[in-house]
């Protein structure tokens, strides 16, 4: 085993997991307001054929309302110029999610400016067409809302306050100041439109209100998404539920630490010259078949894969967690392993041995490995001398091998161990004490 230096700094740890949330949410802002601008086009499409099925099908009340001077063209006008917008900025968005990128601010609020200043269009065509009067009581300042509603979908407080602002400051421009020289209706008074104005305002910040709501639920479910994966690339993807669940309620210190662990080393005897015999289909089937009935004991006794090697693996009872019992539940799960394997072995037609070493001791236990791909692992004598007795169930013609610190741990649990005596191990100037268990 290589010489384990932990590192403490913990803006490098914290600095990916910090990214990957933030790129996480880029993602997901990014896509609400892709729906958005979907949903925008499509109340703009229908709002453009409600009012051209008006004026085929009702000329009457295009002459009554409009006082003859509503057109076709005039819908196209705006539809037309708001579509084609929306789809310019559509293909912006998604052009920045494919590079990795975020919209720039300034844009969105540019294009908060011109989709909001496009009812103002249709406003002033009104009041050229109906009058003021009827033209402030008509559609058009409706309008303003559907923008201030989808505002939401940008999940920004101050985008969707802009929006309600830029809304509100041109109705009530529209309504005190664009007068056509023929119109002679009274004005009722700026407060009157002041009043109106401010309630636009008012939907904007309570629309930016939702928005931000939503917002932080969104960072809420993706900071939990971003712990849970980060938890899986740090512990394996054979990692028990109640593990991971755990491990996301208490948290999992990555700083380096010494701590007592039972370190499991668990390898099939002769495996690869009888897997030389057999297709690689056949060799994976069956090696996966057995990784999934003794990894399945290990999530009952609360042990984890630390990872695989090859036709074995290294198992960890008492860490990332602290633990009492590791030694107990290190040699339970053990039993039962022999037990599967064997009961696995009686119907298949490739049956398997299996070589088990457990060792009791402290180790340094931390997040190792690159800024960009770093392992929660264990080092030291403990991690070597558990691997060193797994490899002496070769010589020693056993299945189940355990350390004298094991022993000690079992107390009365362990009154079927059997004393090999000191054994020669490799690695090491003396013989070490040694117990088989069955």
């Amino acid at each position: 085993m290589a010489e384990f230096w932990g590192t403490k700094d913990k803006t490098a740890r914290d600095t990916p997991v910090s990214a990957d949330f933030h790129r996480a949410l880029m993602r997901e802002v990014m896509r609400t307001e892709l729906l958005r601008i979907k949903v925008l086009i499509g109340t703009a499409a229908v709002l453009g054929g409600i009012s051209l099925a008006i004026y085929f099908l009702a000329p009457e009340a295009v002459s009554r309302v409009w006082h003859g001077n509503l057109r076709p063209v005039y819908v196209f006008y705006v539809i037309v110029p708001l579509i084609l917008f929306e789809l310019w900025v559509h293909g912006a968005i998604t052009w920045h999610m494919r590079k990795g990128r975020d919209l720039p601010v300034v844009r969105r609020y540019i294009g908060v400016l011109v989709e909001t200043s496009l009812p103002t269009v249709v406003l002033g065509m009104h009041i050229n067409s109906m009058g003021l009067e009827q033209a402030l009581g008509f559609v058009a300042p409706l309008v303003y809302f559907v923008f201030i509603i989808l505002s939401t979908l940008r999940l920004d407080f101050w985008l969707s306050t802009f929006t309600g602002f830029v809304a509100a400051s041109q109705l009530f421009y529209m309504a005190v100041f664009f007068h056509p020289a023929d119109s002679g209706a009274a004005d009722p008074g700026i407060y009157y439109h002041a009043a109106r104005s401010t309630i636009v305002l008012i939907c904007g910040v309570l629309a930016g209100a939702v928005g931000m709501q939503l917002r932080r639920q969104f960072e809420a479910s993706i900071a939990a998404a971003t712990a849970r994966d980060r938890i899986t690339n740090l512990f394996g993807q054979h990692v028990s539920p109640q593990v991971v669940e755990r491990l996301i309620a208490e948290g999992a210190s990555t700083e380096s630490d010494i701590r007592r662990v039972a370190v499991m080393f668990v390898d099939f005897r002769s495996f690869t010259a009888s897997a030389r015999t057999r297709s690689p289909q056949e060799v994976v089937d069956r090696l996966d078949g057995a990784f999934a009935v003794l990894v399945d004991i290990l999530d009952r006794h609360g042990g984890i894969v630390n990872k695989f090697l090859g036709d074995g693996f290294l198992a960890l009872f008492g860490a990332p967690f602290d633990s009492g019992d590791a030694a107990q539940h290190a040699v339970a799960a053990a039993r039962e392993m022999l037990a599967a394997n064997e009961r696995a072995n009686a119907t298949s037609s490739w049956p398997l041995r299996i070589g088990i070493g457990v060792h009791v001791g402290e180790v340094v236990a931390g997040n190792i490995g690159s800024p960009r791909r770093k392992e929660y692992t264990v080092i030291g004598d403990t991690v070597n001398f558990a691997a060193r007795l797994e490899s002496l169930n070769k010589e020693l013609g056993s299945q189940f091998l355990i350390s004298s610190a094991v022993r000690d741990a079992l107390g009365d649990d362990g009154t079927d161990a059997v004393a090999l005596g000191e054994v020669p191990v490799r690695g090491y100037d003396r013989p070490m004490p040694v117990w088989q268990l069955g």
